[in-house]
């Protein structure tokens, strides 16, 4: 494990780190020398984050435990949490990462089962995460939580209602946490990574061609193709909220396509003095005064 870093010396459990996204924030989080504790379904998937990292850095991945877990179980998750503290003694960063796309379709025409399962993956998965470690970060005097969102938060795609009402509940409850949690030091934020080509975009695609969803069709075809945004900027993003240098930022939804986080820093004062970076309804009332 990297002995320096932006991160060094702290513990992080990444959900879905088995691959996509969640693996290339673990990876990138152990390059900055944190402890990490990988979950998802898939125990094979972990297994490879796992080598990835230990080759990366040059050592057997020693402060890297590896936890195969449902989110949407309640005592699965909680034992997740058990065993990370009881192999490190402290949780300082959660990233609430694992995510599906859903059914794609008209929304009376998707089978109820998937569309249920898509709100108790994405929103309920993340409850439960937050909820069982919330207590740790209590105790060991703050946190940072780190939530998901995906394009779907800020955008009203025609075809991909549980995927948007979702990810929309992602935004709403992150910034509720943040509210809640503000003095015990643990910040709550919502990270945008953009459209990456991983399997759920590619299955969102595959889906989208079966039904003639033609606008998610084309935008998934543009993502796996080559177009779609930086998974390395996500991943830079991740950790600038993870770390220090985010400071009290809080309750904000940040993108890593469209937003200049690297200079945000400065302008962290201004920024929780108002509005900036959260949902809110666009009043076209004239102002008064």
């Amino acid at each position: 494990m990297t002995p320096e870093g932006k991160l060094a010396g702290k513990t992080a459990l990444v959900t879905g780190a088995g691959r996509g996204i969640g693996r290339a924030i673990a990876l990138g989080f152990a390059a900055q020398g944190t402890r990490l504790a990988l979950a998802a379904r898939t125990s094979g998937e972990l297994e490879e984050t796992a080598r990835q990292i230990s080759e990366n850095n040059g050592e057997p991945a020693r402060e890297t435990v590896v936890i195969p877990v449902d989110v949407t179980d309640q005592t699965g998750v909680e034992d997740m949490v058990k065993q990370t503290l009881d192999r490190f003694g402290a949780i300082d960063i959660l990233v609430n990462n694992a995510g599906i796309g859903g059914p794609v379709g008209v929304m009376q025409d998707n089978d109820v089962d998937s569309w249920i399962q898509t709100m108790q993956v994405n929103v309920i998965g993340l409850y439960l995460c937050s909820r069982a470690v919330i207590p740790a970060m209590v105790r060991n005097g703050g946190g940072k939580i780190i939530n998901l969102a995906g394009a779907g938060a800020n955008n009203g795609w025609a075809y991909l209602s549980a995927y948007c009402a979702s990810k929309a509940a992602v935004v709403r409850l992150t910034e509720v946490l943040s509210l809640e949690l503000a003095e015990q030091n643990i910040q709550v934020n919502a990270l945008g990574p953009g459209s990456i080509d991983t399997q759920m975009w590619q299955e969102l695609r595959d889906g989208a061609a079966e039904v003639n969803a033609t606008v998610i069709y084309e935008l998934g075809i543009r993502v796996t193709s080559g177009g779609g945004a930086s998974l390395e900027d996500t991943v830079a993003l991740a950790v600038f909220l993870a770390g220090d240098d985010s400071g009290v930022l809080n309750g904000r939804l940040i993108s890593a396509v469209a937003d200049d986080f690297a200079n945000l820093p400065p302008q962290i004062p201004e920024i929780m003095a108002s509005d900036i970076y959260t949902l809110r309804r666009v009043d076209l009332r004239p102002q008064q005064g």
